[in-house]
């Protein structure tokens, strides 16, 4: 027979093959079984996307305004003490975990839709329409901080994340210690919500830095985008931007009451 035919030397090769195969140890039962313990093929993870991060920030937001809408209709401003403490424990748990749980933080736009809605009723029934400017104000200055941000006019850059959580430190423990003192002594503690120069002064410094936060959001996202970083993560840039709209309306809101006083 001559080996060098090539159909010759395929059906060869191909009864060698066949050879081997057959002559495969038989998978034991305890190889199948394995084989079917094994999990079912998982696609892979979906990663964020700047569609996630606006969706998950709508839907939030949207939470936020529907229980503010309840808190105004049903004037629930006996609610509103109740609505801030669980909203600040809330995000306390979910900032220092990174949560990004849906729950936690849907519930956390409850609560503060619940302490926003209460507010702003009492503030507009004393400055009526108030409550609509300071959301016009707040809808613009986070506008503006975007376009701050898309044009490049000021880059996060490592110092000025120090610079900004320095600052941002530096004004929580200020409003620590005037609400300290406004329970210890009376009155309007340090001054800095007293409707004066001073409370006047002290709002703009927050407006700033509620602004300036934002900048961090961003980055952030866009970081993440970067990186591929899963799909739930959109929740917790959500929360980060929700939680710094909720601070620059408030801010805005106390200022207006000062400029009408």
């Amino acid at each position: 027979m001559n080996s060098n035919n090539p159909v010759l030397g395929r059906g060869f090769g191909q009864g060698q093959r066949y050879a081997s195969w057959n002559a495969a140890p038989a998978p034991s039962p305890g190889d199948l079984q394995d084989m079917y313990d094994r999990p079912a093929y998982a696609p892979p993870a979906r990663f964020m996307t700047l569609d996630d991060v606006v969706m998950k920030t709508a839907i939030t937001l949207g939470v936020v305004v529907a229980t503010g809408a309840l808190a105004w209709v049903f004037n629930l401003g006996g609610l509103a003490i109740v609505g801030a403490l669980v909203g600040f424990v809330l995000a306390l748990v979910i900032s220092f975990r990174q949560s990004t749980s849906p729950a936690l933080i849907l519930s956390y736009a409850a609560a503060e839709g619940l302490f926003l809605g209460a507010i702003s009723r009492v503030f507009n029934d004393v400055y009526p329409g108030i409550a609509i400017q300071a959301v016009v104000g707040t809808a613009a200055v986070f506008g503006g901080m975007l376009v701050v941000y898309k044009t490049g006019a000021i880059r996060v850059t490592p110092r000025f994340t120090r610079w900004l959580l320095g600052a941002l430190i530096g004004v929580v423990v200020l409003m620590l210690v005037n609400f300290i003192a406004a329970l210890i002594g009376g009155g309007d503690g340090l001054g800095l919500r007293s409707g004066g120069p001073l409370a006047i002064a002290f709002s703009l410094l927050c407006i700033g830095i509620a602004a300036f936060t934002f900048l961090l959001d961003f980055d952030l996202i866009d970081q993440g985008i970067r990186q591929s970083v899963p799909e739930r993560f959109a929740w917790y840039a959500a929360f980060g931007l929700v939680v710094g709209l909720v601070w620059l309306y408030l801010e805005i809101l106390r200022l207006l009451s000062y400029f009408r006083e």
